[in-house]
């Protein structure tokens, strides 16, 4: 009988003669198969030998011959650092040579590259350190970081294999873009989210606050004039489409900016995306200054009534009128305005808290998380680094400084007609980040009155202006086309 102590040493060194035997005679017989099959073949060269080979390992004839010194160079030449220092490629640029049917190519250093690399760290770092959106900034900095790396391929569109059908080698940042952000698939799905999340009931109970989130869109058509004026600054040219895709920054909407872009602009989505998002994060810091600018402190100081009760019935019929009115009067928004309405209705008929639940939740984060990287996937040079990205950070801010303006002055007219008064506050709510503006609307009233809640009264243009900046961007689709 084996001695216990020495049966895990025992047992090892079996197992370890026995895989060297396996070994030892698969070798053997390996050789001795080559042998056999080398001399019943009539030609030598269909099996050459080691010799004749040159010392070249079986199977390994189509690969180039690597010295030590070929070796080390390619080690080099394939490093970050070299490639940043030393490269230079010629990429296609998006603006179609009309005369020839292809695309302009522009030249990219590699130092454009690392470039992007480091404002891909900045946005993580604004998304991270300052709270700034974070769910939606850190995936596109880390996407704006992936399609940038040198000798990557992150987001190499491939080649496409007539014969399979398939793009090969496509990296897995174009194959996100290419899935939902490109088409019109992951922003349908965002609306979808929104409106399982959004509770109409302030805008039912107070309807009037609909006419701020119209005003808001003031900002959407008239920077349009402001971009088309942008023409005469030199190696500025916007059409108007392009001219669309920027304005609608105004409305505040990150999917709806996508849309509309992938619709009439699809080169400009990184960064009228990267605009929107930015300027919907800044909205505590670029909002507040306007407000106070445009209202006096006895505005500031008005207290509306507690908005009435809203039934059931009511919360369910909305979300019906608005898709049918959408789909009578602008079918062009009908896609946004149908699928903010089907996840509002998912949420207020009370029989599928299951799709609720996960529209509101599992659904939106997943589909949050590929749409940004699908966005930070267009953010590179020869896209991003040119004088119209520029313009349409400058007309973004514009458009929306335009929006918050134009909520609060028409809210000051509505007052002239109104027994009883708005708080003027509430009309900047009505660009449609949902719902930060609104709270904006409240902070800044409880600077004055810490006893006067907006909050409620300002979601009510608010949740409007994401109905109205959807109803703008069907209506410049309709007019501009885009499929």
């Amino acid at each position: 009988m084996i001695d216990n102590k020495k049966d895990p040493v025992f047992i090892t060194k079996v197992c370890l003669l026995i895989v060297i035997g396996a070994f030892a005679f698969s070798m053997v017989n390996a050789a001795f198969s080559y042998r056999a099959h080398a001399q019943s073949t009539a030609s030598s060269d269909e099996l050459p030998s080691f010799r004749n080979m040159g010392g070249i390992i079986p199977n390994s004839r189509d690969l180039p011959h690597v010295t030590l010194g070929s070796f080390l160079k390619n080690i080099v030449t394939t490093t970050g650092i070299y490639s940043f220092i030393f490269d230079k490629t010629d990429k296609e640029t998006t603006v179609i040579d009309e005369a020839t049917g292809g695309y302009q190519t522009t030249a990219v250093m590699g130092w454009q590259g690392l470039l992007m690399v480091i404002v891909g760290f900045v946005i993580v770092y604004l998304g991270a350190a300052k709270g700034f959106e974070p769910l939606l900034l850190i995936p596109i900095g880390f996407g704006t970081i992936f399609v940038n790396i040198p000798n990557a391929n992150m987001g190499s569109p491939g080649v496409w294999n007539e014969t399979l059908k398939i793009f090969e080698h496509q990296g897995f940042l174009d194959i996100i873009y290419k899935a939902g952000v490109g088409n019109e698939f992951f922003p349908l799905l965002i609306f979808l989210g929104i409106g399982a999340m959004t509770d109409f009931g302030p805008l039912i109970a107070n309807p009037k606050t609909a006419l701020l989130g119209a005003a808001a869109q003031f900002g959407v058509f008239g920077t349009l004039f402001f971009v088309s004026i942008a023409n005469f600054l030199p190696g500025v040219a916007f059409n108007l489409k392009e001219a669309c895709a920027v304005s609608i920054i105004g409305g505040a909407d990150g999917p709806t900016t996508i849309y509309i872009a992938a619709k009439l602009a699809p080169h400009l989505m990184a960064t009228v995306a990267v605009a929107a998002y930015s300027y919907m994060a800044l909205v505590p810091i670029i909002q507040p200054p306007i407000m106070k600018l445009l209202t006096t402190k006895d505005e500031r100081l008005i207290r509306m009534k507690q908005l009435r009760p809203v039934s059931q019935k009511e919360k369910v019929l909305f979300p019906m009128v608005s898709f049918v009115l959408s789909l009578l009067l602008i079918p062009s928004a009908a896609p946004l305005i149908g699928c903010l309405m089907f996840g509002n209705f998912l949420r207020e008929c009370k029989v599928v808290d299951r799709l609720s639940d996960t529209s509101q939740n599992a659904l939106m984060n997943i589909v949050s998380l590929f749409l940004s990287l699908g966005v930070g996937s267009q953010m590179t040079p020869e896209k991003f680094l040119n004088p119209s990205s520029l313009i349409i950070v400058v007309m973004g801010l514009v458009a929306f400084c335009i929006a918050t303006a134009t909520g609060v002055l028409v809210a000051k007219f509505m007052n002239l007609f109104l027994k009883e008064k708005i708080n003027p506050l509430i009309g900047s709510a009505g660009v449609s980040a949902v719902p930060m503006a609104a709270r904006v609307s409240n902070k800044v009233g409880q600077e004055y009155d810490p006893g006067n809640f907006l909050l409620m009264h300002a979601m009510g243009p608010n949740v409007s202006g994401v109905i109205g900046t959807a109803i703008a961007a069907g209506v410049m689709i309709a007019v501009y086309g885009g499929g």
